[in-house]
């Protein structure tokens, strides 16, 4: 196990947390702004908002195609790596600009099919295709070990959102009287448009601040490295679309099963809650990721794949019962209006899903480093498959907690199926029995907290001291192991 380069690993995983950590905390606190009343008057608004981002969720791994993870194992492994800078980045501005194309020239058809506004899906389009055009110049950054130039560009383009989003939605809803200038740009029920504007010119800014990366590279496609570039991402994408519908399908099935608009809000607002386990688990991939596969080459990787497990496991437990503990102050920063709490209970639930989704995408190494991308899309597709069917058999009768429970069900499925097929092509040595240990205190002491001791403070900071306190003790050898120089 080369310690050096897993320590180092962990340090970008670090600092690149900061790159994913702050864009999604931020996210949630537009939540906070965009269920104020003053801002969506309707719950009901909030759930249209949430709908429109879940097809935003699907699209952009449509546009991406999986070419991120293509160009990383390809970046390592092919001897031209020019070849592979210059012909991922025409396959995807071909792509984009056939998006494009097609999105401009059907948008009202396209607005029919699936009920989104014209007006908010021509700026959607537009923010689609910007967004995909900066997936290759951030990968190149992340290949680089460019971590703070990565981190400063996110988060310049999450703080020009943001600030366009107070402008828009505050500033100028409450000033444009005063002034002829902010009133001629001033349009009234025009906020789910203004969040779109402002989220199309911070994706413009970003693409510009990128535009570098575009303007030195070749412009000479290798149609051989093309072809088993799309080869090796097409297991990717099609595990990519099976994901999204297990993250954001369900507030589409919601509105297909005519659950009211403010119910779905609710339930989205809400699930917002549970989206730092997802913030942490992105930035641990995002800063692991690139070590995975330069280590891939080196002998006998398997002992360090499996540390990775363990520390994720043991992070991921804290922070899942930490949110749970500070739950009624979490509600108050986050959410503006209290009606969106009725859909709270729904929380635990879906921490205890996005920690297995982290776990799951931690055992996805033995599939990427082997070139057996598609079981990836095998696992991911049964995961869909039963998303889909537990939502649409539980949905009439449960409604948005039907759709909770399809989401923790088919991460956890995922995860025990990798497991056992990953050990069957590419034994990992995992600590088994610390893993499920972790998992089922985390899991007895969150929901132990959330159901029994509600707001109960006292229980809740004494099983976190607890749990602080078992990690220390008899996980002396890790931090060591982590820590070690030599």
């Amino acid at each position: 196990m080369n310690l050096n380069k897993l320590k180092s690993a962990f340090k970008q995983a670090i600092v690149y947390g900061i790159a994913t950590v702050f864009p999604r905390i931020v996210s949630v606190l537009l939540v906070r702004l965009h269920t104020d009343k003053s801002v969506l008057e309707n719950i009901s608004e909030y759930g249209d908002l949430s709908i429109i981002f879940s097809y935003i969720i699907l699209l952009n791994v449509l546009l991406s195609y999986g070419l991120e993870t293509a160009f990383f194992r390809f970046f390592n492994s092919y001897s031209k790596k020019s070849n592979v800078v210059s012909t991922s980045s025409i396959s995807i501005i071909l792509t984009s600009l056939v998006f494009l194309a097609l999105g401009l020239t059907f948008t009202d058809q396209i607005s029919d099919f699936i009920g989104i506004r014209s007006d908010y899906l021509y700026l959607v389009i537009w923010i689609l295709v910007l967004d995909s055009l900066v997936v290759i110049p951030f990968a190149y950054l992340r290949l680089n070990n460019k971590a703070i130039k990565y981190t400063v560009i996110k988060i310049f383009n999450v703080i020009v959102n943001i600030s366009l989003n107070i402008f828009f939605l505050i500033f100028l809803k409450n000033n444009h009287t005063k002034s002829s200038s902010l009133d001629y740009i001033y349009l009234e029920n025009f906020e789910i448009n203004y969040i779109f504007i402002s989220l199309l010119i911070s994706s413009a800014l970003t693409f510009l601040l990128m535009i570098n990366f575009y303007l030195n590279i070749q412009y000479k496609i290798d149609f051989k490295l093309l072809k088993k570039m799309l080869k090796y991402s097409a297991p990717i994408l099609i595990a990519g679309l099976a994901f999204s519908i297990n993250e954001s399908f369900d507030k589409i099935l919601l509105d297909y099963f005519d659950v009211d608009k403010a119910q779905i809000g609710m339930y989205a607002a809400c699930y917002k809650l549970a989206l730092f386990i997802t913030l942490f688990s992105t930035a641990f991939k995002l800063g692991i990721e690139p070590f995975i596969f330069s280590s891939a080459k080196n002998n006998s990787p398997e002992k360090a794949y499996a540390l990775i497990l363990e520390v994720f496991v043991i992070l991921g437990s804290f922070i899942l019962i930490t949110v749970v503990v500070f739950i009624d102050i979490l509600k108050f920063l986050f959410i503006g209006d209290s009606a969106y709490w009725e859909a709270l209970y729904i929380v635990p639930i879906i921490l205890m899903a996005n920690l297995f989704l982290g776990i799951y995408q931690n055992l996805s190494v033995w599939y990427k480093v082997t070139d057996k991308t598609k079981f990836g899309a095998y696992i991911s597709t049964f995961g869909a498959v039963i998303t889909l069917s537990v939502n649409i058999a539980l949905i009439p009768f449960y409604g948005y907690l039907g759709s909770a429970v399809a989401t923790f069900l088919a991460y956890f499925i995922m995860a025990i199926i990798s497991y056992f097929i990953g050990q069957r092509h590419y034994p990992i040595p995992y600590n088994l029995p610390k893993i499920c240990t972790y998992i089922a205190l985390s899991t007895f002491f969150a929901f132990t907290s959330f159901y029994i001791f509600p707001g109960n403070y006292y229980f809740g900071i004494g099983i976190l001291i607890l749990l602080g306190l078992v990690i220390i003790k008899f996980e002396k050898n890790t931090i060591k192991l982590i820590n070690n120089e030599n």
